[in-house]
């Protein structure tokens, strides 16, 4: 099974089931072809035995103290950081690539790790306790409420509200979508064709709300992918109705008038 299939099974399965390492891996497969997803998995499984005990706050300092996973503080940008095999490797990444490795390595363990796709910032709940939270990018650093919301500020500065809804679990389809996102917005992206397979990936995600599949089937289309920017955009009118039907099959037969 190639890294697109395999992306779709994972991404595909009921929502509790889908496994966010597989899942990134896919991705980083994408970037780093000819990587064995298999034999990072068992990376994977190796960190997660080498764990003193099975509960958050114990799994929180196995990664972020002791097996020193951190933040990429210097290079914030950087492509790398958002591909789950360079953050393995590496011990470096953003908060939504660190956050998807202690989701991971809890699974193994039985441990409920819950992402947490707070605005401006990804973090990761305590599933058990349900008001404990910490942050990966900074170190594993424990947090209740009142330090998420501080989080929060120090990203948005008052420009933007907290609301407590924004400390709810991620479902996993939404945060694979948030890492695709991260990367259609670095610089990697500036190359058509690994703009296109990201977008791609995106476009596979079940769920995607129509505004942004019209999005990513446009971004499709801009990096020469006419032909699946096309059959999206034809499945798009088939669940859109009225003058927005009608629309995207006038871009349907304008992207195929280009193609003769």
């Amino acid at each position: 099974m190639d890294p697109r299939e395999r992306f779709v099974a994972a991404v595909d399965l009921p929502a509790a089931e889908v496994p966010l390492d597989v899942a990134g891996l896919c991705i980083a497969a994408h970037a780093h072809p000819g990587i064995d997803i298999d034999e990072w998995c068992a990376r994977l499984d190796d960190l997660a035995a080498s764990c003193p005990a099975a509960d958050f706050d114990t799994l929180r300092v196995h990664l972020f103290e002791r097996e020193g996973f951190a933040g990429n503080i210097d290079h914030y940008d950087d492509p790398e950081n958002s591909l789950l095999d360079s953050v393995i490797d590496r011990r470096l990444g953003i908060p939504i690539t660190l956050s998807v490795l202690m989701i991971s390595i809890g699974r193994r363990l039985g441990v409920d790790v819950q992402g947490v796709g707070m605005p401006g910032h990804f973090l990761v709940g305590d599933g058990v306790r349900g008001d404990v939270w910490c942050d990966p990018f900074s170190g594993g650093a424990p947090l209740d409420a009142a330090g998420c919301r501080r989080r929060f500020d120090l990203v948005y500065g008052g420009a933007m509200p907290f609301q407590p809804g924004f400390l709810a679990p991620t479902p996993p389809r939404a945060i694979v979508a948030r890492m695709l996102a991260n990367l259609e917005r670095s610089e990697l992206a500036n190359d058509p064709v690994q703009r296109a397979w990201m977008c791609g990936l995106h476009l596979d995600i079940p769920g995607i709300a129509l505004e942004e599949r019209m999005l990513l089937a446009e971004q499709l289309a801009a990096t020469g992918d006419v032909m699946r920017a096309a059959r999206e955009f034809d499945r798009l009118a088939g669940e859109g109705e009225g003058a927005l039907a009608e629309r995207l099959r006038t871009r349907v037969r304008a992207l195929r008038a280009g193609m003769n």
